[in-house]
């Protein structure tokens, strides 16, 4: 059974082997890569909500006073 392949075949074979466990580990770093800077983002948009409140609560303050 073995004898049947040639040479060119099995190293043809295994780059393409290679080339496609490559496409997956790349495509699994791409989304967590992906996923993970929309949680930084959210965070940082959540932070800025926050310092916008409290900038408006001051404001309304210094307005009363």
């Amino acid at each position: 059974m073995i004898s049947s392949f040639s040479i060119p075949g099995i190293i043809m074979l295994c780059i393409v082997v290679a080339l496609i466990i490559l496409f997956i580990i790349s495509f699994t770093l791409f989304i967590r890569r992906l996923l993970n800077n929309i949680s930084v983002t959210s965070n940082q948009s959540d932070q800025m909500e926050k310092k916008l409140d409290r900038i408006i609560e001051l404001l309304e303050e210094n307005k009363g006073r």
